[in-house]
């Protein structure tokens, strides 16, 4: 998600220091089963995705409420509400792919069984789902597992409940920029062994950081067979070329594209700008333009920030229609345009 990095010094070298034990605890019931090994990965296009997002931005200390649903909802009320709003993200986008929140107030509560109608409808549209767990709001956006003694548990019911749905995939934990490299590989590494059986390639390690690189995971032979997610957003620097961009996202990726999903990146989508059109002065054209076009030349996938989230101005997407029986439109066509391109459809930036 879309902020600018923060750094709470004590706390941050307090839970660190604490780090080396968490991770070597066992916490909650392990699943386990033969080691899943994964073919080595030639390129990441077959995800083609958006965020749906909570409209507080997914870090929350209750559960997610995605735009558009609500707490009170129904199996069945999400899943037709989910159903449609699936449907819209293939029909305006040509999207194949949604990444989704999930925190232990979602999964450990009485909200599990409706948030499951989400899930469920995206695959039975033939859509992949990436499951990715965020920390809470507050105190709690540290960067760190908020509490192990939920987390662990959370991931126990989740795997068990999709582990057997090859559409679903797993992300341990988004934007890690607690830990240090080192530790973030470590966690990494415990996840997959906790769940030896899911298998290695339907799981996104999270570059360490913000997400922001990919080289130290993509170095670490325990994560060996699995995806990397990584994110890139415009607003990290006040202004970049075009060839600044594409640079700045090649570093953090080095030679690990064929593993590596950009699962979150993004830029103002309801302020009117053409991302059809080379503007060199503006930073934000620069980078989306850049973004899409190293994406498809590397032939990774990329997963939009965000499809849809209610009241941001980077939503390439918004809702219309009945709240019952929701549709959505799209907020700017010269970025769906892009997103298109990146995909392996459409045209490049005409001059």
């Amino acid at each position: 998600m879309r902020k600018t990095p923060t750094h709470r010094l004590a706390p941050r070298l307090l839970r660190a220091a604490c780090a080396a034990v968490a991770i070597a605890a066992v916490s909650g019931a392990t699943l386990t089963g033969s080691p899943a090994s994964a073919a080595p990965k030639t390129d990441t296009t077959q995800f083609k995705g958006v965020n749906w997002a909570d409209p507080r931005d997914n870090y929350a200390n209750d559960p997610v409420v995605l735009s558009g649903l609500s707490l009170s909802d129904t199996y069945a009320q999400t899943y037709t509400k989910a159903s449609r709003v699936i449907s819209a993200f293939r029909a305006n986008l040509g999207a194949n792919t949604v990444r989704l929140p999930i925190n232990p107030y979602t999964v450990n509560g009485s909200y599990w069984k409706s948030y499951r109608g989400v899930i469920d409808a995206a695959t039975d549209k033939g859509f992949k789902v990436i499951l990715s767990y965020w920390e809470g709001t507050g105190a709690q956006k540290d960067g760190f597992i908020d509490d192990e003694a939920t987390y662990w548990p959370m991931w126990n019911t989740v795997v068990k409940a999709y582990k057997g749905n090859s559409k679903v995939y797993f992300e341990p934990m988004n934007e890690p920029h607690g830990y240090t490299d080192t530790q973030w590989a470590d966690i990494a590494a415990k996840w997959l062994s906790t769940y030896g059986s899911v298998p290695r390639g339907r799981v996104f390690v999270s570059g360490a950081g913000y997400n922001d690189h990919v080289t130290s995971v993509c170095a670490d032979p325990r994560l060996k067979g699995t995806y990397l997610s990584l994110h890139h957003y415009g607003f990290w620097k006040s202004y970049a070329t075009y060839d600044q961009w594409t640079a700045d996202l090649k570093e953090r990726i080095g030679d690990c594209a064929s593993r590596t999903v950009i699962d979150e990146f993004g830029a103002p989508m309801t302020t009117g700008l053409n991302y059809d059109k080379p503007a060199p002065d503006d930073n934000y054209v620069n980078f989306i333009q850049a973004e899409t076009d190293t994406a498809r030349e590397l032939k990774m996938g990329s997963v939009y920030w965000p499809g849809l989230r209610t009241d941001d101005i980077y939503s390439i997407q918004k809702l219309v229609g009945d709240a019952s029986r929701p549709w959505l439109a799209t907020t700017n066509q010269s970025g769906a345009d892009r997103l298109a391109w990146a995909w392996g459809r459409g045209r490049p930036v005409q001059p």
